[in-house]
């Protein structure tokens, strides 16, 4: 794993001498960032182009799989036709070394990805520059990266499902703890190590729960012989077609699922009293420092967070957009049902490298 802890290495020597409390249960944000003091001086929004004069080409990172992003790449692409995209798909840390790599003379203009930790690693490593798209007003503070380097696009949950068919909503588990229990042995898939989304969860547990409780618990998954996949499609898929019972996934996975006509159950776990919570984690955007086509860049950061880009997130996708107004998908439950861990996300960032030491040490997939 000593490429993907190449992109955390320097948040020790930024973030060490950041304090940060102990997280705590709150049924508030659950994913937490550091933000400039009050009174801090920002930079400003760099000038937008017109929209009529955004022209050439558009090159494009994305941590999100092609067919969770294309919708919005098409959607942009109506919005601007003499504009050229280009989307590179791949792993959030796969796409964040080429970054790194290509740093001196950069090919990408924006890069997307599932989670916020690998955004703030490359943040500090001076990849991304500052801009501040139109409306970002209406995005949640804490959702802003410091310097305006970054934007969060979409929550996303982590959720436990189900084939209703195998298993009845009285007998699902409650609890990603339940997952340990031998009755489930055999029978459960989940994403494993080189996906961005359970890379969080278990710095998030960590967080939460300290070292030796996660350790445990992912002991625990591996003694209950887990079926990890490469992505969550291949998880939701094989839980929708019954060949795993139970499926660790993005709530949106459930949704995707379910659209496709398979039988399939959801619980957002862990909100009886003195658990955990529902823990979340969001993706995020930013424009990579020295980017060729930085007009076309801008124009598109201002289309994610636009009502437009907003709502398909939520309508296509079933994400929770930030966007202030912007409506659920008919159907998805809202956050604000829910008990959410609060998660530090600097904090889980700088113990990114103990994260995957721990992974690794325990042999998780």
């Amino acid at each position: 794993m000593s490429h993907y802890r190449f992109l955390i290495v320097l948040l020790i020597l930024v973030w060490g001498l950041t304090g940060c409390a102990p997280a705590a249960v709150a049924p508030t944000s659950a994913v937490v960032a550091t933000q400039p003091p009050a009174d801090a001086e920002l930079p400003s929004a760099v000038s937008q182009t017109p929209a009529d004069e955004v022209q050439g080409k558009l090159v494009i990172y994305s941590g999100r799989s092609e067919a969770l992003i294309q919708p919005v790449l098409d959607a942009f692409k109506a919005k601007y036709p003499q504009i050229e995209i280009l989307l590179k798909a791949g792993s959030n840390s796969e796409l964040a070394n080429a970054l790194l790599e290509e740093a001196a003379n950069p090919v990408a203009d924006v890069f997307i990805t599932t989670e916020l930790f690998t955004v703030q690693s490359l943040a500090t490593q001076d990849v991304f520059q500052s801009y501040l798209p139109a409306d970002a007003d209406q995005l949640p503070a804490e959702f802003i990266g410091q310097d305006l380097t970054w934007i969060g696009l979409t929550r996303r949950a982590r959720v436990i499902m189900y084939n209703s068919e195998l298993v009845s909503a009285q007998e699902a588990p409650k609890s990603i703890f339940e997952l340990t229990d031998t009755k489930w042995k055999g029978q459960i898939a989940a994403a494993g190590t080189t996906n961005g989304s359970m890379q969080a969860q278990i710095a998030a547990m960590r967080q939460l729960l300290g070292e030796e409780a996660t350790e445990e618990w992912l002991k625990g998954l591996l003694s209950n012989e887990v079926t990890f996949f490469g992505g969550h499609t291949d998880v939701r898929k094989a839980v929708g077609s019954g060949e795993f019972k139970i499926g660790l996934v993005n709530h949106y996975y459930f949704y995707l699922q379910q659209a496709e006509g398979s039988p399939v159950g959801v619980v957002f776990p862990d909100q009886g009293e003195g658990e955990i919570g529902l823990i979340t984690n969001a993706t995020a955007a930013g424009i990579v420092k020295g980017a060729p086509n930085l007009a076309a860049a801008q124009a598109f950061m201002d289309f994610l967070i636009s009502p437009e880009g907003q709502k398909l997130f939520a309508e296509l996708n079933y994400e929770y957009p930030l966007r202030a107004g912007v409506p659920l998908r008919q159907g998805v439950q809202p956050l604000e049902g829910f008990r959410l861990a609060a998660v530090d996300v600097v904090k889980a960032a700088l113990d990114f490298e103990a994260t995957f030491d721990l992974m690794e040490r325990v042999g998780l997939p």
